[in-house]
């Protein structure tokens, strides 16, 4: 009896000893960070989150987009991982299949990964209403760095109090987390060759009328030359909208009359028709516009005399003067100002991540967390300090591991370090290379910054609609925007 006693206790201490060297395996993924190395002094400010998140090493899956199939491997991604205490898995799609991608994994359900950032604020609500997705603002004092920048500080973080009301279900819940300030304060708009204005004495256009005249005087001087470029297709009508503050077959706010209007049966649509219009009867633009492809408005775009004006990123006007260096020097692209002197206003915040609901779930949304304070958007956006980056006398991020007077791209450091992950950032850091300025960028900035009368369209005022009014823009809103673009088309 005494040995059988003897026996049973041995192999109880051998399955002790197996299950604790289990859970060491389990937990050797991620190597948790020291309190020395999370000083908000070393590694920015992150709130009263409580780093690490975790200390059992519990996989969190996210779905970003990427053609980079190495990204759980980067240097950004493991001292995610290290800081966070979660086993980070990333779910790497392509941009091109995302969306059907994202259909897939709902209509599946359980394959959804705990957290993307993949839905519009109503299409969000309308899976959490069928109990997708985790409910954020129940665990709201679990996320301080949310609640600080949306409901207690919200006027220090340039927000209002109605800011957050944008990404609620009708029944005045949130359930998806909103980004906050990844926007330049000017990032697309109307660009156009400097060097052929200068050259021929060409005067910048102040309005839609002299716009048209400029197109039809670079027209006259090149007969075989389609002064206006445009790659985008069916969102031009999107992109010369913004020029009387409509948003693309969808409803306003018009500021004169204090209502709301449909755009696409507006007068200023009816103008902004007429002006594209009027641009392809007389051969201003590309008549194949609507179809053009990226490379097709490119290889127009840097040839000496085939096109010179375009809507764009402003990051073009570098990266074309690079491309025609040898071919054509003396390109110079540069910033043009809107027709009625006024960009719409990029929003401080965006649509965010959702969180499937799950044993998974507030870890997951503990991360958003991390990742939308002043540490989590430096990490992300600049990565670690003498490892993928220094600060130079301005301040701002020189990154380690490129030429000299390169110009390090968001791309450039996705491919090399894991920064500016598709899906994944959350907040940019503005001393990152996105916000240290060329010199043509600067011009755009200042230009509307400086505009009189101010540059920018006033926000539209915030919407919430309940479950039934929901039922009625999803039968209704779709079609009656197809039908728009159809119009607008032919």
């Amino acid at each position: 009896m005494k040995k059988r006693l003897s026996l049973l206790i041995a192999l109880m201490v051998l399955v002790s000893l197996f299950a604790g060297c289990a859970n060491s395996s389990n937990n050797a993924g991620v190597d948790i960070a020291t309190k020395k190395e999370l000083d908000p002094e070393k590694i920015g400010y992150y709130s009263t989150l409580k780093l690490p998140i975790d200390d059992n090493n519990t996989e969190i899956t996210v779905l970003v987009v990427s053609s980079d199939d190495s990204l759980n491997d980067s240097v950004a991604i493991k001292e995610l991982r290290k800081r966070t205490g979660l086993n980070i898995q990333l779910m790497i799609v392509p941009s091109a299949t995302v969306n059907q991608k994202v259909n897939v994994l709902l209509s599946s359900g359980d394959a959804l990964p705990d957290m993307m950032k993949a839905l519009d604020e109503k299409r969000a609500n309308e899976y959490a209403d069928q109990g997708a997705f985790e409910c954020v603002s129940d665990h709201l004092d679990e996320l301080p760095n949310l609640k600080e920048i949306f409901y207690t500080d919200y006027e220090k973080h340039g927000l209002t109090k109605d800011t957050i009301k944008n990404f609620m279900n009708a029944d005045g819940k949130l359930y998806m987390m909103p980004r906050y300030d990844v926007q330049r304060d000017v990032n697309h708009g109307f660009l156009y060759r400097k060097d052929i204005f200068d050259k021929h004495g060409i005067k910048m256009w102040t309005d839609k009328d002299s716009f048209l005249n400029v197109l039809r005087e670079l027209k006259k001087i090149y007969p075989n030359s389609t002064p206006f470029a445009s790659k985008t297709g069916t969102n031009i009508f999107r992109d010369m909208g913004y020029q009387w503050n409509l948003v693309k077959f969808l409803q306003y706010y018009d500021e004169n009359s204090k209502e709301w209007k449909m755009s696409s049966t507006s007068s200023e649509y009816k103008e902004m028709l007429d002006m594209i219009k009027t641009m392809y009867n007389e051969g201003l633009i590309d008549p194949e516009f609507i179809t053009c492809t990226e490379a097709v408005w490119t290889q127009r775009m840097v040839q000496p005399n085939k096109a010179f004006v375009t809507w764009d990123w402003i990051s073009r006007t570098d990266m074309f003067e690079e491309q025609t260096l040898e071919t054509n020097p003396g390109y110079d692209l540069r910033y043009a100002p809107p027709l009625n002197n006024k960009v719409i206003t990029l929003p401080k915040a965006n649509a965010g991540p959702v969180f499937k609901k799950g044993k998974n779930s507030l870890l997951a949304m503990k991360l958003a967390d991390y990742l939308i304070s002043p540490s989590g958007a430096q990490l992300m956006t600049m990565g670690i300090e003498d490892t993928t980056y220094t600060l130079n006398e301005e301040g701002f991020a020189d990154y380690i591991g490129f030429e000299k007077g390169q110009a390090v791209t968001i791309g450039d450091l996705e491919l090399k370090y894991g920064l500016w992950i598709d899906r994944l950032v959350m907040r940019n850091d503005r001393r990152s290379t996105y916000y240290n300025f060329t010199e043509r960028e600067q011009e755009a900035q200042d230009m509307m910054n400086n505009m009189p009368g101010g540059g920018y369209w006033a926000v539209d005022p915030v919407l919430s609609f309940t479950k039934e009014e929901n039922d009625v823009l999803s039968r209704y809103q779709s079609s009656y925007a197809k039908a728009a673009e159809e119009f607008s088309t032919n």
